[in-house]
């Protein structure tokens, strides 16, 4: 056992998803020590397994959520700023199903969605003629008008990735596949004693002046079991599943799809080439192994059947993901309905009491406000913590120059990394980039030629990049580099699925 006594922490973060990420680097680059762990893969529940949209929530409004969506548009455009390789402007189109809902409805939903954020620099909506534009590309001849709005795109896991390496960076100490088994308050009530379980069942004790639980969908188990404080505070489970089918048109416009059942589906262009459909609504006991069920596929390929020109069967899904979201329990019945706001709850009391502060609820496109708001409610804690900065600092390898747009800031990224590889084919270069960032430059430093790369393992993996997200980035296993780090066990068969894993096993001895 670690038994050494060594000075507190400021702060102890528990939950490796977005939030917990987030908490952790705000609090980290203000000067407070933080730690933080997770008990399997950073990223591996619910941060890797939405939509993946920057997004406002159009249909939050019908909920009249308007303080939600007014924050989640503002958040929307800082994080377009923050993160231009994991994150950009996407138009989504909404088809015009008179009996579902009237046209005036949706023109006075998107009016408010174009301002209630007024310094939005995204292209406001407009109404179009489907069949004479390139936004109804996709779409069966029946439908006639539609609608076209703003939103984004982030790759989800490697945005809570790019937030762990900023605070770790600034010196906060990470803990990747370590359990918070036990979290007490000392005898006087001023620390907090910590019992994290490594791998192998290796602990290690640390000490805290101040605790997040940011365990996502084990956010009340934790308080109940791991630190003995009860709350009358609850989430609701509620499970989301998407399927990915080989792409189903040209373009890069989203689609957003309406049912009868007044849900909404999202198709989105997705992986170079495929498509993005989801989400399901279903509410779940637990959250340990969410599994995309047969309905739930069926439900989908039915919907997107009705709107898109080319039908989508099961037998054409080629993968499937489900998360199950903590939303914070308003009390209402209805799954789809549950408020997407977040709740944050403080215990503990200053000078006297140490305190802990749990994460109930929350959306990725909010996660960086969200931290902002657990900061200030901590503030009270540690009088001495720096104020507010991360609204106007990239993540991390986040960094590049200046540009009229962020796609066009992206694009001369890729320009110059791609000069100074002449020998890498560009597109290599520009799927890297949308990976790493301006870190691209780092992790290419010996690489002049597509043989310096390494081993080949399919799609647009190989073996110098492997290398860097297990020495950099946490990675262990082969499903966090196909599934999380990058997407690529999309463009791999099975048999280099295979493969990739026994190489991976037998290097694993290299790696440590």
């Amino acid at each position: 056992m670690n038994g050494m006594k060594s000075e507190p922490l400021d702060l102890f973060v528990v939950g490796g998803g977005i939030n917990g990420a987030g908490i952790a680097c705000d609090a980290a680059g203000r000067a407070l020590t933080v730690g933080l762990c997770e008990m399997n893969d950073f990223a591996s529940a619910t941060s890797s397994k939405a939509s993946k949209l920057i997004h406002g929530g159009l249909r939050y409004l019908e909920t009249y959520e308007f303080r939600l969506v007014r924050e989640a548009l503002q958040e929307r455009e800082v994080l377009l700023a923050k993160a231009p390789h994991l994150s950009w402007p996407m138009r989504f189109v909404l088809p015009h199903e008179p009996h579902l809902r009237p046209r005036w409805m949706l023109r006075l939903g998107l009016f408010l969605y174009d301002h209630l954020d007024w310094r939005m620099t995204l292209p406001k909506s407009i109404a179009v003629d489907l069949p004479s534009s390139k936004f109804g590309a996709g779409l069966k001849p029946g439908f006639k008008k539609g609608f076209v709005y703003s939103d984004g795109w982030v790759d989800d896991a490697r945005l809570v990735i790019s937030n762990l390496k900023s605070a770790r960076e600034m010196g906060a100490k990470i803990y990747a596949r370590h359990r918070c088994v036990s979290a007490r308050r000392s005898e006087d009530g001023k620390l907090w004693n910590i019992e994290l379980a490594g791998p192998g069942g290796v602990p290690i004790q640390l000490q805290a002046r101040g605790l997040v639980n940011a365990a996502g969908p084990w956010v009340k188990r934790f308080l109940d079991e791991e630190t003995q404080i009860k709350t009358p505070k609850r989430v609701r489970l509620v499970k989301g599943s998407h399927i990915v089918v080989p792409r189903l048109y040209e373009g890069d416009h989203a689609f957003i799809l309406q049912n009868s059942d007044n849900r909404i589906v999202f198709v989105i262009p997705y992986e170079r080439e495929f498509s993005l459909i989801g989400t399901t609504d279903i509410a779940v006991e637990e959250g340990e192994h969410p599994v995309c069920s047969p309905e739930e596929v069926t439900y989908l390929c039915d919907l997107v059947s009705h709107y898109m020109e080319k039908p989508v069967r099961p037998e054409d899904v080629v993968w499937t993901f489900s998360g199950v979201r903590p939303l914070f329990d308003d009390g209402d019945d209805n799954p789809s309905k549950v408020t997407r706001d977040y709740h944050l709850e403080v215990d503990g009391t200053p000078r006297t009491r140490a305190p802990i502060l749990s994460v109930f609820g929350g959306k990725i496109t909010t996660y960086r406000r969200l931290a902002e708001h657990a900061l200030r409610d901590l503030q009270p804690y540690f009088p001495r913590m720096g104020g507010p900065w991360t609204d106007s600092r990239a993540v991390y390898d986040g960094e590049m120059a200046d540009a009229p747009t962020f796609e066009q800031a992206f694009d001369n990224f890729v320009d110059g990394a791609a000069a100074s590889k002449p020998a890498l084919p560009k597109e290599l270069v520009r799927i890297l980039a949308r990976r790493h960032g301006s870190g691209l430059e780092d992790m290419l430093e010996n690489v002049k030629t597509v043989a310096d790369l390494g081993r080949h393992f399919g799609g647009s993996l190989y073996e110098v990049e492997v290398r860097h997200l297990i020495r950099d980035e946490w990675a262990v296993d082969a499903e966090d580099i196909l599934w999380r780090r990058t997407k690529e066990g999309l463009h791999m068969s099975p048999g280099e699925r295979e493969a990739f894993a026994l190489w991976l096993e037998e290097q694993r001895p290299n790696f440590t």
